[in-house]
């Protein structure tokens, strides 16, 4: 699985919760119980967690899962004590890897979470991860997987090249030999939970970002323009100019992005979501 900075994280943490999709909740809230049991997978600095225990009421458990130590005691201090309705949150830590969860690991858990995630996976792990969660019976709420769509304000001659390349190396074989998903996941999640007879609602959680999110611009700039060389290096040449045009225009104020995401509720076949 692919690390990431705590910094970056919490850099990335304002867009994550703007972005998410809360048309999701009220049909998540009507299946949930008054006593709930959440695992958190690749919880990261536990930005979901944060987000999410104050939307749902009810008494929470948290499970906090993830291969990085130090993510994992950042995240266990960090979520809210208490819930919508002021019932209390309690949060336990497990360092595991979530792409070994299996059914039985999930008995008793009354919703799976994770944010950021489906994209890392290949389809064998998304899979499973499927299988898993239709047998324990549980929910899903699986957010903010890349989709692969970017559109950038003002355009750029180059724009389709570099998003063309960065998509492609999402769906690399990685260094362990796994293909990743990337902007793929959302629409094999949702067709491989639909197979299985789940009620699955997508929806849309692009991060808009303006000019007041210049350093958010920037990094993620440096970082999707780096990954669309190292993955066709014919654009080697002209990505320096281009993304210190970028740069420049974020500097200075004048970039917007839309970097599409996708969220995804997933609920056993017994339920069905409220109209």
């Amino acid at each position: 699985m692919t690390a990431f900075a705590p910094d970056w994280l919490y850099l990335r943490e304002p867009a994550d919760a703007a972005a998410r999709a809360t048309e999701l909740l009220d049909p998540l809230r009507s299946f949930l119980p008054e006593d709930v049991v959440i695992r958190d997978l690749g919880c990261g600095t536990g930005s979901l967690g944060r987000w999410l225990a104050a939307r749902l009421p009810g008494t929470q458990h948290w499970i906090l899962h993830d291969h990085d130590t130090e993510l994992l005691a950042h995240a266990k201090e960090s979520l809210p004590g208490t819930a919508l309705d002021g019932s209390p949150v309690d949060v336990v830590a497990e360092q595991r890897d979530v792409t070994a969860l299996r059914a039985a690991d999930l008995a008793g858990t009354s919703l799976v979470t994770a944010s950021a995630l489906l994209d890392l996976l290949t389809r064998e792990e998304v899979t499973a991860l499927a299988a898993a969660v239709a047998e324990a019976g549980c929910a899903a709420l699986l957010v903010l997987s890349v989709t692969g769509e970017v559109e950038l304000s003002p355009a750029d001659p180059l724009d389709p090249a570099v998003t063309a390349a960065f998509n492609a190396h999402q769906r690399r074989v990685a260094d362990d030999s796994r293909r990743l998903l990337g902007p793929d996941a959302v629409d094999v999640a949702a067709a491989e939970f639909g197979r299985l007879g789940a009620t699955v609602v997508r929806a849309g959680s692009a991060w808009r970002l303006g000019p007041d999110q210049a350093e958010l611009q920037r990094q993620w700039l440096e970082g999707w323009v780096g990954a669309a060389v190292e993955q066709s290096p014919e654009l080697r040449p002209a990505a320096g100019g281009y993304l210190r045009r970028r740069l420049e225009l974020a500097a200075a104020g004048e970039l917007h992005a839309v970097i599409g995401h996708g969220d995804l509720l997933v609920l056993p076949p017994s339920r069905e979501v409220a109209a």
